[in-house]
């Protein structure tokens, strides 16, 4: 899975704002931008999409500023990429045509099923991850990952041995 600078961005805010949560804080749209090493105008963009999708509230006023929409441990990674994602499963086909309008193969394809099965892997093991899990160690966060993955993780059969 590729995950553009858009997704990556989006997400990267949406932890700053989970570790303001803790400390019951919001954050200004300067303040998302500096700690990111984003420009205002990305920054702007991204919580535009965010407050838009119900992710993140927004609050003008001297004492204003943004804050998530819901704990970050009811926002599940899943939702965060859908809705960021700007190239979904659903239109691959469509923009990976060639120099044709349309995919040779929209009828009967082989490729398609191995596309939309990782796309279903990777979206499944995201689907276990909170937002307020990534705001703990890399290490913590590494070893959460390497357990969604071994519960995920489909059981082989056995070769026989003629």
């Amino acid at each position: 899975m590729k995950i553009s600078a858009h997704e990556e961005y989006g997400l990267r805010c949406l932890v700053q704002l989970a570790r303001a949560e803790v400390d019951a804080e919001s954050l200004t749209l300067n303040q998302i931008a500096d700690r990111e090493g984003l420009s205002v105008a990305n920054a702007g963009k991204l919580m535009w999409v965010l407050v838009k999708a119900g992710l993140v509230q927004s609050q003008r006023g001297a004492n204003g500023g943004y804050t998530l929409a819901r704990p970050a441990s009811d926002i599940r990674l899943n939702e965060v990429i859908r809705i960021l994602d700007e190239d979904t499963v659903d239109r691959f086909c469509k923009t990976h045509a060639g120099v044709l309008d349309a995919c040779i193969h929209t009828s009967d394809c082989g490729i398609r099923p191995v596309i939309v099965g990782l796309h279903e892997i990777v979206q499944n093991a995201l689907s276990e991850i909170t937002l307020a899990e990534l705001i703990g160690s890399e290490e913590n966060v590494d070893a959460r990952l390497h357990q969604i993955q071994k519960l995920q993780s489909p059981l082989r059969p056995m070769r026989s041995a003629h």
